[in-house]
């Protein structure tokens, strides 16, 4: 998202003297360029992401200061203005937002971002038809399309993350069809202004189309696919970006916005990888949606075991080794800092303790490595998914808090499930499985979870935070 301030900054004016923009602002253009593919590079691992996030904002201030150097004569007053409301939106909303709400703060700056790419460019287009060349006008529509699309996307995302909207998916009959009618006439309308720059009169048409297309991209979306969701919204946004460097002739936007751009596409596909799915599929596939796949009383009568904490305690104290599987469940009870000192008190027991993280547990990419992070979980204890599976067979206890999709057996067993092929994590192969969970209730896919009356699983019904608290403190008295 930091394309964006480059490309206000770039629009503000043109002029500067020789010697700086042919040399001091192409200087900072490549340093600037160097620090964000470093970042990006950094940001990729755990034990580098801190110093990641210095050199990408040492690289954004570069590119600010070489951008305002190379305009030369500038009225600052209305940059001032919008530095100083910017900080008082962006401070606060970093200040006091908890950790669990990074996926909702992710699809606001999603949209933000993506509002001042398409705004910037709805300006060079208002103040420069029909004087506009081929070229600048295609890459202008494209990039005013992208933008809008993102920002009423973004803000759909966010509802669903907020809760505000249902997180399962709104669908309605020939939706695919109705969606593809809009795209098609946002495109058709672009065309004409493609051909013909000073029918401004069609420009409002095109964008209510482009905001429409995206509140109608998101509709059908459940809350499973939101990490590769929010990944894709994040690649059109840097598309966005990247075209409005062409438009304005800003080399430093076209790097970023293509760095931004290719980052969150790259992402977007680990993401379906790891559900086994395509990017059709996420978008048009409606997952989330009620299934049919199994009946629950088929499943669940009369194999269901549920434990006590003292139980499920006695069982951590005679382990010699546990994995952890953290899902969204413990980000919506607030459960990370009560899961890390049961971490603490079964290792002063000697005891083997290991996170398994699956890439797509939680609502955005990476979403339990923040919290446990935030918990003061050390690194190496997160394990992906790769390499925590072989070693299932040689767990004593596993214990999924929260978790119910990511580790459902139907995605190896049902080739009819919504998630049939979905790289799970294997923890049905541990000695014991202890699941907390509050009901027996499906997850985002729908559909019930036979892991839950395995003959190896033991059921603690209770909140996350509640659950792992009663656990520290029974374990205390065995």
């Amino acid at each position: 998202m930091t394309a964006f301030p480059l490309a206000i900054l770039a629009e503000a004016g043109r002029q500067a003297p020789n010697w700086v923009s042919g040399y001091l602002v192409p200087l900072a253009y490549l340093v600037a360029a160097a620090c964000f593919v470093l970042a990006l590079k950094w940001l990729s691992a755990p034990a580098t992401a801190r110093r990641g996030v210095w050199i990408g904002e040492l690289g954004m201030v570069l590119a600010i200061v070489g951008t305002l150097v190379g305009q030369g004569r500038l009225d600052y007053t209305w940059l001032v203005i919008a530095l100083l409301a910017g900080a008082l939106i962006g401070v606060p909303l970093a200040v006091f937002m908890p950790m669990t709400a990074v996926p909702q703060r992710t699809a606001l700056s999603h949209a933000f971002g993506a509002a001042a790419a398409a705004l910037v460019g709805s300006a060079h287009y208002l103040l420069n038809k029909p004087n506009i060349p081929l070229f600048d006008m295609i890459a202008l529509m494209l990039e005013m399309l992208l933008g809008f699309l993102t920002f009423t996307g973004s803000l759909m995302a966010f509802g669903k993350l907020q809760e505000w909207l249902p997180g399962r998916p709104l669908t309605f009959r020939h939706q695919n069809a109705v969606n593809l009618s809009v795209l098609a006439a946002a495109l058709g309308v672009g065309v004409v202004l493609v051909a013909w720059p000073g029918a401004s009169y069609l420009f409002p048409v095109f964008v209510v189309l482009a905001l429409a297309f995206g509140l109608m991209l998101i509709f059908p979306i459940g809350g499973a696919d939101m990490p590769t969701v929010i990944a894709l919204l994040n690649a059109y946004a840097g598309l966005s970006a990247c075209l409005m460097g062409f438009v304005l002739h800003n080399k430093m936007l076209i790097v970023a916005g293509a760095l931004d751009g290719s980052s969150g596409l790259i992402l977007s596909i680990i993401m379906c990888k790891a559900m086994n799915r395509s990017f059709a599929n996420v978008l048009f596939g409606a997952f989330g949606a009620v299934a049919k796949t199994g009946k629950e009383p088929d499943i669940y009568g009369g194999k269901v075991k549920s434990a006590t904490a003292e139980e499920v305690a006695q069982l951590l104290a005679d382990a010699r080794r546990v994995v952890i599987v953290p899902g969204y469940g413990m980000a919506v009870a607030q459960a990370q800092h009560a899961v890390r000192e049961l971490e603490v008190q079964l290792e002063q027991r000697g005891i083997e303790v290991e996170f398994a993280i699956h890439p797509v547990a939680g609502r955005m990419p990476g979403h339990m490595n923040v919290l446990l992070a935030e918990a003061e979980v050390p690194y190496d204890k997160l394990k992906d998914l790769d390499a925590i599976n072989p070693t299932f067979h040689q767990t004593d206890v596993a214990v999924v808090i929260g978790a119910n999709d990511v580790v459902n057996p139907l995605a190896r067993t049902d080739p009819n499930s919504p998630i049939a092929g979905m790289p799970i994590l294997d923890v049905d192969k541990a000695r014991t499985v202890v699941v907390i969970k509050r009901s027996l209730s499906p997850g985002f896919a729908g559909i019930p979870n036979p892991l839950f009356a395995a003959d190896n699983t033991l059921m603690f019904f209770n909140d996350g935070k509640a659950a792992v608290l009663e656990l520290i403190a029974a374990l205390k008295q065995v």
